[in-house]
């Protein structure tokens, strides 16, 4: 198996929404997004998969020093050589990098956010960071589309939030801040007891439209003239808008459940929007 062949079978077993957002890139562009998407899961699962918080912060300074090799031209891990060959294509700061894995290290060192301030800071971590390079692989002409990748990154990082509040529970984690949980009245012992109730509806909604927001602003920077080849991030969009919608409609049931599209729906969503797009 080849570097990128394993990024491939990496981000094809994922089922992740983010691979439909693929499917139609030319593909060079299609590779270094899939290496960089594969870079994003390795990490990520570092954090989801390791009970030993030490061994995951050993791990993700592994990672910290992969990262140095890629730029120094000898990586050793299977991700790490597909970024390397990328990195002769398209402009991916290694700073930029850097900081996904930072994103990634927040979840061992917090588990509670006091406001949306601190909340929205693991969220540029976690994905705006990643949106911001995508778009470098993407491509554009005017920079205010990197606005539009900030922007939509907080959009679908505040999605997954929404989306996966009784899973990070059961893991001790609420990203919900602190001070909406106390103007909603919804104590965090009830999150992680899996309790609902309206006003946890209600604080749900609350999420929900903040989300909605900045899928709206973001979509007011993307220019005209890069809005072609955006199109994977407004897949991406329109993939996480309907799930949020999903959510929503099932009156925000995400303490006991996980609410997912099927894979001919996300195809679907993909290939309309892109044609649209």
């Amino acid at each position: 198996m080849t570097p990128h062949e394993y990024c491939q079978d990496r981000a094809a077993k994922s089922g992740s929404s983010f691979y439909y957002s693929f499917l139609f890139l030319p593909p060079e562009r299609r590779q270094a997004i899939i290496a960089l998407y594969a870079f994003c899961r390795e990490v990520d699962d570092v954090v989801d998969e390791c009970n030993d918080v030490q061994v995951a912060h050993n791990k993700l300074d592994w990672w910290r020093q992969e990262i140095a090799r890629v730029y120094a031209g000898n990586p050793s891990h299977p991700v790490g050589l597909a970024l390397k060959d990328v990195l002769g294509h398209f402009n991916l700061p290694r700073e930029q990098m850097l900081e996904v894995i930072d994103g990634m290290e927040m979840d061992l060192r917090q588990t509670r956010y006091l406001d949306f301030k601190a909340l929205q800071l693991y969220c540029y971590r976690a994905a705006s960071v990643v949106g911001l390079l995508a778009a470098e692989i993407f491509g554009y002409q005017d920079r205010q589309t990197l606005k539009y990748a900030h922007d939509l990154g907080i959009a679908l990082q505040l999605t997954n939030i929404i989306r996966d509040v009784g899973e990070d529970a059961r893991r001790g984690r609420i990203y919900l801040p602190i001070e909406d949980l106390q103007r909603f009245k919804v104590p965090a012992s009830q999150i992680l007891e899996g309790h609902g109730g309206d006003n946890f509806r209600a604080l749900m909604e609350f999420q929900a439209e903040r989300a909605r927001q900045f899928y709206e602003q973001a979509f007011q920077h993307l220019p005209a003239v890069d809005r072609k080849a955006q199109r994977p991030g407004l897949v991406m969009a329109a993939i996480y808008r309907t799930l949020l919608d999903e959510i929503a409609r099932d009156g925000f049931q995400v303490l006991d459940r996980r609410t997912s599209l099927t894979p001919v729906r996300k195809i679907w969503i993909a290939g309309s929007t892109w044609v649209r797009a």
